[in-house]
């Protein structure tokens, strides 16, 4: 995480960080998002992260809207709200330091977890939370980020291909019973799941889905979707000549073994 700085923010979002920082339990509040990597347009919100241990007091918080008290959005997300500051649109996410001091020390020792979440088709790894404190800059108050683990690297891109294999078996089940949808949504997540491991394997936070495909090189895998067959035959012969088209695209072979037959009944958590 970069230090706090003098950042150039419109007077009602300072105003809301002075707030933010003077409530019991918070220890830091840390500009994230697009706005802190320099990718911001002027479509952009303003993500404010608040970081706090143990009890938290959301009173003045409140003040300004609704909000969603801790692990209201899950144990990854856990709560925050979305709010309107001078016409300015924020978006205040709760961070407990203790979940996050967690998940760090599993990213570090090469571990995590994958949790559904609305909005995200691949689901969000828990290392999101190291991604958050290693990129964010700090408005008030102070939080050491780590670099991205070299167990993680190691671990992580197979972790990913194991569930990219596993969804595009899923989607030749699917295109069998001609289930158009059931395949084309598995192989998405598929594209997903790799992109997570090219950017895994060379040491690059993922925030989200946003740009995922293309900030691992994907690009082509995209325009694949324009070669989808509109209607599918009877034995789905059709749309399985197109998942394999996609699967050879992210080196995967169409005859590669399922996961369950090459390792056996997986324990992953998802």
């Amino acid at each position: 995480m970069q230090p706090a700085q003098p950042i150039d923010l419109p007077s009602a979002v300072e105003a809301l960080v002075d707030e933010l920082a003077a409530m019991r339990g918070v220890i830091a509040v840390v500009l994230g998002g697009s706005r802190a990597n320099g990718s911001s347009d002027a479509t952009s919100d303003w993500d404010l992260g608040l970081y706090y241990r143990g009890a938290l007091d959301l009173t003045a918080l409140a003040r300004h809207g609704d909000v969603y008290p801790p692990g209201s959005w899950g144990r990854l997300m856990n709560g925050g709200a979305w709010l309107t500051c001078g016409g300015e649109p924020v978006d205040v996410l709760l961070r407990d330091l203790d979940s996050v001091d967690h998940w760090t020390r599993r990213a570090q020792e090469g571990d995590f977890e994958v949790d559904a979440l609305l909005g995200y088709l691949a689901g969000v790894p828990t290392y999101m939370l190291t991604a958050e404190l290693a990129a964010g800059v700090a408005l008030r108050g102070a939080l050491t980020g780590v670099p991205y683990p070299p167990r993680l690297i190691e671990a992580a891109p197979s972790r990913w291909r194991f569930c990219r294999s596993f969804s595009l078996e899923y989607a030749r089940m699917h295109a069998k019973r001609g289930e158009r949808i059931g395949a084309i949504g598995q192989v998405t997540k598929a594209v997903m799941e790799e992109a997570h491991a090219i950017l895994s394997a060379r040491g690059e936070w993922v925030f989200n889905e946003k740009r995922l495909i293309a900030a691992a090189g994907l690009g082509d895998v995209q325009r694949l979707v324009d070669r989808l067959p509109h209607s599918v035959s009877d034995n789905g012969s059709d749309l399985l000549s197109w998942i394999d088209l996609v699967a050879a695209a992210l080196a995967c072979s169409p005859d590669e073994a399922p996961p369950w037959r090459d390792r056996g009944r997986s324990t992953l958590t998802t």
